[in-house]
């Protein structure tokens, strides 16, 4: 049952199924090189409009601001992007723990907003690629 969705998700194309249990399937059983796609964030209005791309993956280096949750509002700095659980850390978002001390809390990517693109010479690739009106 497995192999079929992980062929369904490396071919590109949409799953056959539409049944949720098969959907969670695929996606936790998913190898690494492929959960990158998950970890997509939309832009900000200005980004698309300037871009023309709705949403991009998550890099470190990119500056997010946070939609929902307790950290709502909150802007900071993409530190590190973690590919196997699906998450990111996203800087100033912190918790405390029982004996006082602060570390740091993870945020889906789904739940956050891109508002400035950490620049590399891929990702203006990509946004030529998917865009059309890139830089």
């Amino acid at each position: 049952m497995a192999e079929g969705c992980r062929h369904s998700l490396d071919s590109g194309v949409r799953m056959a199924s539409a049944k949720p249990r098969k959907q969670r399937l695929a996606v936790y059983s998913a190898p690494l090189h492929l959960r990158g796609r998950f970890l997509s964030a939309p832009l900000s209005p200005e980004l698309r409009k300037k871009y023309g791309v709705r949403s991009l993956r998550v890099r470190k280096g990119d500056r997010v601001v946070v939609r929902k949750g307790d950290f709502k509002k909150m802007e900071g700095n993409v530190l590190d992007v973690d590919t196997k659980r699906g998450m990111i850390q996203v800087e100033g978002v912190l918790t405390t723990k029982a004996d006082g001390t602060q570390v740091p809390r993870m945020v889906r990517p789904s739940n956050v907003m891109i508002v400035k693109l950490a620049e590399d010479r891929e990702r203006e690739e990509i946004l030529r690629r998917r865009g059309g009106h890139g830089e």
